[in-house]
């Protein structure tokens, strides 16, 4: 089916929304580190972040903006598409952290539009701690053609995948998993805690958060190509491609890509079973 035309709001390009402040506290690390499995020590005591908990300080932020740019009818139609976080140092306890956001571009396709925003994290001091690309996609509408700026990019290199990967790493979706990443996180949305709101929306039952995904992705990432050490790691970014269900057994698969400036690149990609949830999957890693 062809995407509707609808009319995305160029003025709201380039705009920061307000700012908005959060507290980091070593027990909301360590909650976190457990709502995603992670087995790493130093974010299981609440030491430092995992990095995909980059995620929470900005939750408040990162939508913000759209509602300029995107009819507000549409709403219901979006889905995370992508994320991909540049991070200047990690994230650590006592941080008071100033997080905002701007839309940069937009560009609609047959099947639905994607929108990129670049959401900002600073420490009160004004250090950079981390930048994001979030992208989201509106399904079966079409904005036209791209106005703006899209999220760097992050492509797989398909004949990689023809050869045996670097590492593999399992991870196991729990029963519970999502009513644990939920306040973890900050993420309400119901999709994640009420099986008749699911239903109703159309899917067999209540799905996993894609950033707790992509959080089991990071620490399996970390254990196998970095020594565990977050500080090595510079840039981590992935498309969310399948929904994840309760009980899922995963498995991301990591390839070594290239070598630049004192650092290594790697791709990856997790699977359930043959079906791939991310892909695109890339992390840079520092020597």
């Amino acid at each position: 089916m062809l995407g509707s035309a609808i009319e995305f709001d160029p003025a709201g390009l380039h705009v920061w929304c307000d700012e908005e402040r959060f507290e980091v506290t070593r027990e909301r690390l360590a909650e976190y580190a457990e709502a995603t499995n992670d087995p790493i020590e130093a974010h299981r005591s609440g030491e430092v972040a995992n990095p995909v908990f980059a995620i929470v300080p900005v939750f408040e932020a990162m939508m913000m903006p759209i509602i300029d740019v995107v009819p507000m009818s549409i709403f219901g139609r979006v889905v995370h598409g992508e994320q991909d976080f540049h991070f200047h140092r990690p994230i650590r306890p006592g941080d008071r952290l100033v997080s905002r956001a701007k839309v940069i571009g937009y560009e609609g396709k047959d099947n639905g539009s994607s929108i990129t925003v670049l959401i900002e994290c600073r420490a009160e001091d004004r250090e950079l701690v981390n930048e994001q690309y979030l992208t989201a996609f509106f399904r079966d509408v079409n904005a036209g053609p791209r106005v703006g700026d899209a999220a760097p990019p992050h492509r797989f290199d398909k004949a990689l995948a023809e050869v045996p990967p670097l590492a593999k790493v399992s991870a196991h979706v729990d029963a519970d998993q999502t009513y644990r990443y939920s306040p973890a996180s900050g993420d309400p949305v119901p999709l994640h805690l009420d099986e008749q709101v699911a239903r109703d929306a159309g899917l067999p039952g209540i799905i996993a958060h894609g950033l707790c995904t992509m959080a089991m992705a990071s620490w399996g990432v970390l254990s196998e190509v970095a020594g565990s050490d977050v500080h090595r790691l510079k840039r981590f970014a992935v498309r969310f491609s399948k929904m994840v269900f309760p009980n899922d057994d995963l498995e991301t698969r990591i390839w070594r890509s290239g070598d630049a400036n004192g650092s290594t690149t790697y791709v990856f990609e997790t699977g359930r079973g043959s079906e791939l949830v991310l892909t695109d999957g890339l992390a840079v890693v520092s020597d």
